[in-house]
């Protein structure tokens, strides 16, 4: 929390543009591209990261595929690893989000604007609409991220046990899967420090429908676990 205050008093003299032109973005999403809508949304996120403290440290920016139509799946560490993404990412996505959080103030702008699906873990008939949808559009060439884990680890940078049913929606779409792994994500929102933080994003290389064709979403789970752990071990400072 507290830096979120610093976020905003560092922006002061922004925030009620920055706002409005939110709001009028997610209220109007129909009138803008996706690039248009992107490109508003990294602006804002870069001056809440430098207001923030924040140094958003990209790697394997190059693995992300030039082709549309691909899945990112990142670690799930607290509410700013999508915001962390974004500066990272020079491309536009989306996001399939768990329904709580599309009431709080400024994430549900912020996912209106990315036209992201929330999705009800208790109710089996709305998950698989949802990702019915989401295969649909991947199919199209937009491009979206699944928290496979389901919730935050709240563990720091230690991750729970990915789940395969998160990986149905890129099986289906046949499209390439990008593992994500961030560092120290949760020290932004998850603690009360304002010390300088530097958060590690790390594209790790994709994962070809070839490749996993013939896996269980189970075993597609374990191995993008594997590789996010194994680039964790291997970057995080002790």
């Amino acid at each position: 929390m507290k830096r979120i205050i610093l976020m905003v008093l560092r922006n002061l003299l922004y925030v009620p543009f920055g706002w409005f032109r939110l709001c009028y973005y997610a209220s109007h999403v129909d009138q803008y591209t996706e690039e248009q809508r992107y490109a508003m949304l990294k602006d804002i996120d870069r001056r809440a990261n430098k207001g923030g403290r924040i140094t958003i440290d990209a790697h394997g920016v190059e693995n992300i595929p030039e082709t549309d139509g691909f899945m990112f799946y990142p670690n799930h560490q607290g509410l700013y690893d999508v915001l962390a993404i974004v500066e990272a990412c020079p491309r536009p996505f989306s996001v399939v989000m768990k329904k709580e959080l599309q009431e709080i103030p400024f994430l549900k702008q912020v996912f209106a604007c990315m036209k992201a699906y929330a999705i009800d873990r208790e109710d089996i008939k709305q998950s698989m609409g949802v990702i019915v949808q989401v295969t649909k559009e991947v199919k199209a060439g937009r491009n979206f991220l699944i928290f496979a884990e389901g919730t935050r680890s709240k563990k720091g940078n230690r991750l729970l046990d990915f789940k395969g049913g998160s990986f149905k929606a890129a099986t289906k779409a046949q499209c390439s899967i990008v593992p994500v792994a961030l560092i120290d994500s949760y020290k932004s929102f998850d603690t009360n420090s304002i010390k300088p933080l530097t958060v590690q994003v790390h594209f790790l290389e994709p994962i070809t429908y070839e490749e996993y064709k013939d896996m269980k979403t189970t075993e597609i789970a374990a191995e993008v676990k594997h590789r996010i752990e194994d680039t964790i071990e291997k970057y995080e400072k002790s």
